[in-house]
């Protein structure tokens, strides 16, 4: 991991993005290219090595799509990225992250991300396509508060 380089994704990315996403087995079918602004690439030189997103919904969003190519895994990346959206995340006035995951939860519960009830989810967070159709029931749902109340 020598020289990665941060950046958001543009319009331009769209194809890259979801086939990124589609090779490590992360829901892609909904990237839409207005969303892509709000996607943290982590490149080494033109190669995507990692990404996540975020879809924003008032001052909450759900935090998504986080994957990072296998040979740059166990190095910190994905914990850099998360730590990168976060951050992002905070000036835009987000307030809660919110996630859906399968594999993750583990990961995450270290990064003071905690499980939650789906029906405890604000309404624009159960108005995304990942929340309703995309993601199954049994993925396990996560907050984490930006600030405090």
């Amino acid at each position: 991991m020598e020289e990665i380089i941060f950046r958001f994704a543009t319009t331009r990315d769209q194809p890259a993005v979801r086939e990124f996403l589609k090779s490590n087995h992360l829901i892609h079918q909904d990237i839409r290219p207005a969303g892509l602004k709000n996607f943290l690439l982590a490149l080494d030189g033109t190669d995507t090595v990692g990404l996540v997103g975020l879809e924003i919904q008032q001052e909450a969003a759900l935090l998504r799509s986080l994957a990072v190519k296998e040979d740059y895994r166990n190095q910190g990346l994905a914990t850099i990225l998360v730590s990168k959206i976060e951050t992002y995340a905070s000036t835009l006035g987000i307030k809660a992250l919110y996630l859906l995951t399968e594999t993750a939860a583990d990961f995450f519960l270290m990064r003071d991300y905690h499980s939650t009830q789906r029906q405890d989810a604000p309404a624009g967070i159960q108005d995304t396509a990942e929340f309703k159709e995309l993601c199954p029931a049994s993925a396990t749902f996560m907050v984490k508060r930006l600030t405090k109340n």
